[in-house]
């Protein structure tokens, strides 16, 4: 982009930020308030829909044959894992030059019935994918192995494990979901409920008073 364009759009932005701030200004300190409060409650709503609906884990175990690939897993429409994967070089057989590195995760997945899919991106650019369906209890952890070569990517889903000693569900899964959630929740309709109150106390008298200043206004000679 040519240091002109640049320049245009920082001084389109400036401009937009002071006609925001001008109309910010002419906004009562109190409909600021409220509508601060209004956005941190839908905020904390959004997290724990993001976040603490995840009540299952999906331990990731990956093989593969890549000096450095980029390593991609969904649950339904979610991203849920992003990461690089690395190999080193060894000897097949101990004579063949081969390529094999790993990877373990251990993820935080919504229960119920969904579709997984893996992408594995080389370097070079080749892609390879493919998708398994999935059933995840609540509370629960399953096992998803992973081939990933040059040729194809192939998956294995493993077991239901009610609890796991050596391989724990990781922190955001665990305390998170159970205290943090509820938490969230009871921020967001504490929030709700002052908002309400004060829009049922304060929104009459605010009524009343611009009738009144309308009223006051004089009307224009015909």
């Amino acid at each position: 982009m040519d240091p002109q364009r640049i320049a245009e759009l920082r001084a389109w932005a400036e401009s937009l930020y002071h006609q925001g701030r001008e109309r910010l200004a002419k906004v009562p300190l109190a409909v600021q308030v409220v509508a601060a409060f209004f956005l941190v409650a839908v905020l904390l709503m959004g997290i724990y829909t993001a976040i603490g609906s995840r009540d299952a884990t999906m331990r990731l175990k990956v093989q593969h044959s890549f000096r450095g690939a980029q390593l991609q897993v969904w649950v339904d429409d979610s991203r849920v894992y992003s990461g690089h994967l690395v190999g080193s070089a060894r000897k097949k057989y101990g004579l063949l030059p081969d390529v094999q590195g790993s990877l373990s995760e251990t993820l935080a997945v919504p229960s119920g019935s969904h579709r997984v899919k893996v992408r594995v991106t080389a370097d070079d650019g080749t892609i390879q994918e493919d998708t398994i369906e999935a059933e995840f209890s609540r509370n629960t952890q399953r096992t998803l192995f992973v081939v990933a070569r040059r040729s194809d990517v192939s998956l294995n889903l493993q077991g239901t494990v009610a609890g796991s000693t050596t391989d724990p569900p990781p922190a955001s899964s665990g305390w998170f979901t159970r205290y943090a959630g509820t938490l969230l929740l009871t921020a967001a309709g504490s929030i709700i409920s002052a908002l309400t109150g004060y829009a049922v106390r304060e929104l009459p008298g605010h009524l009343r008073a611009r009738q009144a200043a309308a009223s006051q206004t004089p009307k224009a000679e015909a």
